[in-house]
């Protein structure tokens, strides 16, 4: 009787760790992403007037934006120096640093003087902690992806790797609740004045308890066997580019899409349509609120579909809705119809999390354990500069030149057809097939 209850207790443990593992991933993720996207809001709405005064609104907007995508060219920095100790440490200890590292720069900048108080220092430091931001960010993911793919019973990698995933739009939920919460109950002059600082300042307490969760995981199995046969790397990202460049320019390319139709969804159209069509603050807010919810309940769903159905059809069905978006999005946006602006959000986010979700495990399975860290990560971070690095830049100067969104429109809809075309070509040639 006592070895049937240990056997059970064992049996139940071995059911709950990929879960365990994959929630811990799930929390971690959300808290790095929500220090990542307050700084996209802070530089929507604030960040202009306070560190960039001495130039045109439009320009602030744009030189806001720029610092904004200084933390995407930190992303693969990140993504390499931790990709390396991740394969040759091990994946726990770097995802403790990327969160400290998160941490560290976010109080930093809720802390930062302004313009008015000590010049272009401001603008400077702001910059360099938004690279610190980045580097942080940049080292997350594939750890955190990581660790939930390879805990993950075969037949549900997606499933568990999408948890990660779904820290995203859970970082980015909790973001839009705090910056909600503050201009429904601060005047404009008092949330320019300080309020803006709380979310970056709250952020120490989230840190503190993510720090704690993932102190309590363990390494994978998978990982374990590369320690134990001594079959590590010396130099994982070299061998990465020397055996794997063809897969890191694919996954690279398949993430563009998806990436900037995100940071489009996540960043510029709060500036864009507060700024240019005079819409509420709160609206714009509430409703990219509401899309994100349904981003993350589909990103679960779209991934465990993966599992049964293989990721190929459902990455392309996925990658194909995200054109039309693209070609659909700012058209109707442009119509200041709250109804069709909510419409829009909401299939855009449904297409973001079928393509979100299964594209996790996609990029783990291309790689062997030994270099799977700096795999994964170098061609995810390199889709992110070349997607949402640039995407918020980019629209803005597009939009002060042209004073049209069609340009927009045409450079969206290109970035996700060739992203379809990416994800075509490496689910055929490398991508996991159907399940058998």
């Amino acid at each position: 009787m006592t070895i049937e209850r240990s056997q059970s207790k064992t049996a139940a443990q071995k059911h709950m760790r990929p879960l365990r593992v994959a929630t811990a991933s799930f929390i971690g993720t959300a808290i790095e992403w929500y220090d990542y996207f307050i700084y996209g809001m802070a530089a929507a709405i604030v960040f202009g007037p306070l560190f960039f005064p001495s130039v045109s609104p439009a320009a602030g907007t744009l030189a806001s934006f720029a610092t904004y995508s200084v933390g995407f060219l930190a992303r693969p920095l990140g993504g390499i120096v931790m990709g390396h100790f991740g394969d040759r440490v091990g994946r726990r200890s770097m995802l403790v640093i990327s969160l400290l590292t998160m941490g560290f720069a976010t109080i930093g900048i809720g802390l930062l003087p302004t313009y008015d108080s000590i010049g272009v220092w401001a603008p400077t430091l702001l910059v360099t902690l938004r690279f610190i931001q980045g580097i942080g960010v940049g080292g997350e993911w594939g750890g955190a992806v990581l660790m939930a793919v390879e805990h993950a019973p075969e037949r549900k990698k997606a499933f568990y790797g999408s948890f990660p995933q779904m820290g995203v739009p859970g970082g980015l939920i909790i973001a839009n609740l705090v910056f909600l919460g503050l201009t429904t109950n601060l005047s404009d002059e008092a949330f320019l004045d300080w309020g803006w600082r709380v979310p970056f300042l709250a952020s120490a307490v989230m840190v503190i308890a993510g720090l704690v969760i993932r102190l309590t995981i363990s390494e994978s199995q998978e990982f374990e066997a590369v320690k134990k046969s001594s079959t590590e790397h010396r130099m994982p990202f070299i061998s990465v580019l020397r055996e794997h460049w063809r897969e890191v320019l694919l996954s690279a390319g398949a993430f563009i899409g998806i990436n900037a139709v995100g940071y489009i969804f996540m960043s510029y159209l709060l500036s864009y349509s507060t700024g240019v069509l005079g819409l509420s603050r709160n609206l714009i807010l509430t409703f990219t609120l509401v899309a994100s919810g349904v981003w993350l309940a589909v990103i679960p769903w779209a991934s465990a579909l993966s599992d049964r159905r293989g990721r190929r059809g459902v990455l392309l069905a996925g990658s194909a809705g995200l054109v039309v978006c693209a070609a659909a999005l700012f058209p109707l946006i442009d119509t200041a119809d709250s109804a069709l602006i909510l419409f829009a959000l909401l299939v855009t986010a449904v297409f973001m999390g079928v393509v979100y979700g299964p594209i996790a495990a996609l990029f783990s399975e291309l790689y062997r354990a030994e270099i799977r860290y700096s795999g994964a990560s170098l061609g995810y971070q390199l889709g992110s500069i070349l997607g949402g690095g640039i995407a918020p830049t980019v629209a803005t100067a597009l939009y002060n030149n042209w004073a049209s969104t069609t340009p927009i429109t045409l450079y969206l809809t290109a970035v996700t057809l060739l992203s379809f075309g990416c994800v075509l070509l490496i689910t055929r040639e490398r991508g996991p097939r159907r399940p058998a």
